[in-house]
Order: structure tokens, then sequence, then C-alpha cells
């Protein structure tokens, strides 16, 4: 699926690896990825392609060891890197990485939300992001398979994370897709396609532990593309489930690094 990216949605996602032949192995058996590195220029900075389109990147980890986990980054479209930066500093944001200019394919930053939670900023030069990706569209996932299809945050502070990115990001079309008691939801864009969502994760988070964004990548047969990464040295981080949005599980890969799958549930037969 091909489409034309808007103000503060996802367009980029890449992996921090404390052993990237391992990685690359992992997610080139579990979905076909196939992985080119770049040059001293680029730092070997890895790209990863499903049938020949840019779908994610990748990096080893440089200099001192780094206190985090291997992880997951999601990186969220602006035209200015360096202003959505100061943006995020004035609303209380740590700057993780601060703006860098990468060639001429674009500039991106990596901050620390007011959650905790990683989330990278890029600025489209002659790269805009993904080539291929899937959508969730009225709760159904589409065809698109082994590719990010759906990107969500974990927010303990619902309305202070979703004025932070309001201000930041430019998230000014939010819309209210759960509003329960026991679960709120919200994605953004009101129309289709959304292209990420926010979950409330005051009962979801355990003490201490940060908010979060999670890739969701789309699969043909959940449970056997959770066996078959488990056979690769991946683990189970929540089971399978079925969900009303389709059939869920979360996974973390041979580093340790933390990712989700989720497929259409059967259709109902009569």
């Amino acid at each position: 699926m091909t489409y034309t990216a808007r103000l503060g949605d996802p367009v980029w996602l890449d992996l921090y690896t404390a052993d990237p032949d391992r990685s690359i192995a992992f997610y080139g058996d579990l979905f076909g990825w196939t992985a080119e590195r770049g040059g001293p220029e680029y730092g070997g900075y890895i790209t990863f392609r499903k049938d020949g389109k840019a779908v994610a990147g990748g990096m080893g980890r440089m200099g001192d060891p780094d206190p985090l986990p291997d992880r997951w980054t999601v990186y969220l479209s602006t035209p200015d890197a360096a202003a959505t930066t100061e943006k995020a500093k004035a609303k209380g944001a740590r700057v993780l990485v601060e703006p860098m200019v990468v060639g001429d394919l674009g500039s991106m930053a990596v901050l620390a939300d007011l959650g905790g939670a990683s989330v990278g900023i890029w600025q489209p030069g002659t790269f805009g992001g993904f080539e291929t990706r899937g959508a969730v569209f009225y709760g159904k996932w589409t065809d698109h398979v082994d590719v990010p299809s759906w990107f969500e945050l974990m927010a303990r502070d619902f309305e202070g994370s979703l004025d932070f990115y309001r201000e930041v990001f430019g998230w000014d079309e939010l819309f209210a897709f759960e509003e329960r008691d026991d679960f709120r939801y919200w994605t953004l864009h009101p129309t289709h396609p959304h292209t990420a969502g926010v979950m409330d994760g005051i009962d979801h988070l355990h003490e201490g532990v940060p908010d979060a964004w999670t890739v969701y990548f789309g699969c043909a047969d959940l449970d056997n593309t959770v066996t078959q990464a488990l056979r690769l040295g991946g683990s189970i981080v929540f089971e399978p489930m079925d969900t009303p949005y389709g059939r869920v599980a979360a996974l973390a890969d041979s580093t340790g690094a933390h990712f989700s799958l989720g497929q259409n549930l059967p259709e109902p037969t009569t």
C-alpha cells in the first residue's frame, strides 16, 4: 500500500540492535526481508526491504553500551526537524539524538516524550519514508503482510500525551475511536486511513515502566508466524488473542526488541 503522508504521520521505523547480523537473519527468515548496508558515510545503516521496497531501517549499537534494550523506533513526519525538537523540549521532552542531517535523504532526531516513550522525527529530503506499508481500515487489516501496518502509543497520562502530540507534531485531527470507562483509544485522523493510535495505559503499564510506541506487522497466519519467531530465537511478550480488531500478539525478537503482529479474524460462517 502506498499513501501520502500527512503532518505527524508515522513515516519510518528503525531497529537499534546489539547484533545487526542476527537481526538481519531473524527478520529475513520471519518476513522475507532483504537487507542493504549503507556506506561509512551513513554509519553502516541498514535498509530492510520487502519485495524490493523499503519498509524499515536498522542500526548497530555504537560507542559505550546503551542501558536501554534493543528497540524499534517509530518516526513521525515533520517539515522541520530542528523546530519540532525545540517545541518538544519546551513541552518537557528529552532529546535522545539531536537533530542531524542524513545526507540528502532528510533530517532526523529522537526524543523521549513526556511519558518516556522514544519517538523519532523525520524531515524528508529525497527519502520520504516507507515505500510500502499495510493499514487497518474499520478494524480490518489490509492484505499487505510482513510489513509495518499499525503504530500505537500506550500512554499512562492519556490526555497529557494527546496534548503533547497535538502541540509538537500537529496532531489536530484526532478521533475518539473508543471512549469507555475501561478502554480509551484515539486514532490519528478522523477518516481512513487512520495512521496511528493512542491507548490509555493507566491500567496496563506496570509501575516504573515508561510509555512506549509499538509497531504492528500485518501477517497472513499469525499463529504460524509466532511459532516461526520462537524457532528463530524470539520470545512471546503476550500470547495471541482475539480482539474486536483482529487477532494480535506481542513478541520480542532474537535480541530483545519488542514488536506486535496483527491479522484479521476469520469471517463468520452462516
